[in-house]
């Protein structure tokens, strides 16, 4: 019997990453390919629009609401518990918002990926897209990265360039940014199930 490689996806929202990530899984027949498939897509929000998206594609889903744990090192248990009942050679955040604590980046050492929106290292943290432009950047971009202790940092494993254009805000820049992240985060998924990274 063929050992499946299972993906956890972990979102906080509408999970425009998540479905990009369903829809390279599908087209380019991850099953088939990789031998990899997205086991489950959990939430810490019960309202998070991904969560009937991925259910429409017939993925498992689940919520372990933080609001229901006394504390981060709780939730993030509960977390992992969830998470480990798919057995995951990786788990990928795609518009997870929660800050993990060491003690869960560390249970998935090596196997804990995340996509952040901006050129990393710049602008690591919240509202990359204003800070980008009061910086009068000439580029943008997203980074997928390995994900370690220290927020927005870890090994990178892709980016994408986008050009600021002169009257942008910061939600055209967030628009054209997004495109490309749904571009750079399957493949770069792919290449670590295929062992390439």
């Amino acid at each position: 019997m063929i050992c499946m490689k299972n993906l956890v996806i972990l979102i906080s929202g509408g999970g425009s990453n998540m479905a990009a990530i369903l829809k390279a899984a599908q087209t380019q027949r991850w099953v088939d390919t990789l031998g990899a498939q997205v086991a489950a897509v959990i939430s810490n929000r019960p309202d998070a629009k991904g969560l009937e998206l991925a259910k429409a594609q017939g993925v498992a889903t689940a919520v372990v609401n933080h609001l229901s744990y006394p504390s981060r090192d709780a939730f993030d248990q509960a977390l992992m518990d969830s998470i480990d009942t798919h057995n995951p050679v990786l788990v990928v955040l795609a518009g997870f918002m929660r800050i993990l604590t060491p003690g869960f980046v560390s249970h998935y050492d090596g196997r804990l990926v995340n996509i952040h929106p901006s050129l990393l290292p710049a602008f690591t943290g919240l509202h990359t897209h204003q800070r980008a432009l009061d910086a009068a950047c000439k580029f943008a971009g997203a980074t997928v990265h390995r994900v370690t202790a220290e927020l927005d940092h870890g090994p990178i494993l892709e980016q994408a360039v986008v050009p600021v254009l002169p009257d942008d805000d910061a939600d055209d820049l967030a628009a054209r940014v997004l495109t490309q992240e749904h571009l750079i985060y399957p493949r770069a998924i792919a290449k670590l199930l295929r062992g390439a990274v």
